[in-house]
């Protein structure tokens, strides 16, 4: 599973009897089922103990892996856990600043004074009214500490962010959570105020991450890969996972990766603590051409999250999106464990030391498991493409670093984040049921 076809000798030994160290070793691997390993560089060798048809001595398989790969996987694997990449931007949530909030309704106007259609002007005219609420609330949160929300008056609260790996000092972020509105208000440098951000955070993101660790058993080793500015994602992340159940604050570091915005999203980058293997993990994620070919199998695409173009979107359908994709990874999760228990580990077991490497079985991977199809996903408006929510630019590094906050502005542009080029075709996609997923040797339920 970690590294198939990766054989590349095979060894015996040739005294009679045998040396009595080699003879330990081997029965050893053989009976505690261990490798022997070698490390040469940033490979490891492991010597694998066999069976023989013939030989009466000590016979090893000698595969190569990457060095910590194997750890790393066969613990996932003895844990039946597997591992899932997150996108933010659209995926889970939706951030503006006052500056992005003021270039859509700029926008939206500019639209609708040349729109006919008094349908297509109903729309977005309801859309700028949306836009205007929230700025309005992003306002008050900047001038006062505190937003109005249906006649009473909220005020911060500070939420202390945890130091990642590396040593960087307590900080305390003024904070204002409003679970009816689903939504989030923050200051990414606590101490500039033109830093603050709106934050709607997706639909039942709260189903999806129970499953992900129901219990305290960890189903997942949960990972986070955007084009956004790492000071913002990280911060968005930590409202997304405010007690850090899913990345632990001493994974942070390595486990919210940031890639440059217009390059491949790829696993191997994702995994460059070698953590896991990319064949044991699936993506979530509204675009697939963002990633690398090779991992595209392993995408499953959720329509983008457009609170603002289409707020009733989410609950067009009878399972929320987020819903969705917790049971695809339920399903792939229990597809790609009962390919290991069942065929996969019984016919290693099979294997002699005379086997050639064409017969060694199927490695299971989580894209043969990612089997889904396509149910309409329709928003209002759907004849007109949304400006893209979010936010986009490239000056946010140095203003996140202090080097420019125009006060008059009381605006931070360009946060960025992952954004579409083109009109979304909001297609929901959701797995088969895969009949029987509940091993009698696993929990009932959602596995």
């Amino acid at each position: 599973t970690i590294a198939p076809f990766s054989v590349r000798c095979k060894l015996q030994a040739k005294l009679m009897p045998p040396h009595p160290s080699l003879h330990r070793l081997y029965l050893t691997c053989f009976n505690e089922y261990k490798s022997a390993v070698v490390v040469v560089g940033d490979e490891e060798l492991h010597l694998v103990a066999m069976p023989s048809k013939v030989e009466k001595v000590p016979c090893f398989w000698c595969c190569s892996v990457r060095s910590g790969i194997y750890a790393a996987s066969v613990g996932m694997l003895n844990l039946r856990c597997l591992a899932i990449v997150f996108d933010l931007d659209e995926t889970l949530i939706v951030a503006n600043t006052m500056k992005s909030f003021e270039d859509r309704i700029e926008m939206l106007s500019r639209r609708m004074d040349i729109e006919d259609d008094p349908v297509r002007i109903a729309g977005m005219s309801a859309e700028i009214k949306r836009y205007i609420e929230d700025r309005e609330l992003l306002k008050e949160f900047i001038d006062t500490d505190t937003v109005t929300d249906n006649g009473r008056i909220v005020g911060t609260q500070k939420e202390e962010v945890l130091p990642i790996s590396g040593g960087q000092e307590r900080v305390l972020r003024p904070v204002i959570r409003l679970p009816e509105r689903n939504a989030i208000l923050t200051r990414i440098n606590p101490e500039v105020r033109d830093t603050s951000v709106f934050v709607k955070l997706r639909p039942a993101w709260e189903d999806l991450r129970s499953y992900l660790t129901a219990k305290g058993r960890k189903r997942f080793e949960v990972y986070v890969c955007t084009m956004a500015e790492r000071d913002y994602a990280l911060e968005m992340w930590r409202l997304l996972d405010p007690e850090a159940n899913l990345i632990s604050s001493h994974n942070l570091a390595e486990r919210v990766v940031c890639v440059k915005s217009g390059s491949k999203k790829c696993l191997q980058n994702v995994f460059k603590d070698k953590g896991c293997h990319p064949k044991m993990a699936m993506v979530i994620d509204d675009r697939l051409q963002v990633w690398d070919e090779k991992d595209q199998p392993r995408v499953h695409v959720v329509p983008a999250y457009t609170p603002y173009y289409a707020p009733q979107a989410e609950m067009a359908n009878a399972v929320p999106v987020l819903c969705v994709a917790r049971n695809v990874a339920c399903n792939v999760r229990g597809g790609f464990f009962r390919e290991f228990d069942e065929n996969l580990l019984r016919k290693v077991f099979e294997l002699m030391y005379e086997n050639e490497l064409l017969d060694l079985p199927y490695a299971p991977d989580v894209g043969d498991y990612l089997v889904c199809e396509d149910t309409n996903f329709a928003p209002n408006n759907k004849d007109v493409a949304p400006i893209p929510e979010g936010m986009s630019g490239a000056e946010v590094g140095k203003r996140l670093n202090g080097l420019a906050y125009p006060r008059d502005q009381k605006q931070i542009s360009n946060l960025t984040g992952d954004h579409w080029q083109q009109p979304p075709h909001y297609l929901s996609r959701c797995c088969k049921k895969l009949d029987g997923c509940a091993n009698p040797g696993w929990s009932s339920g959602l596995l």
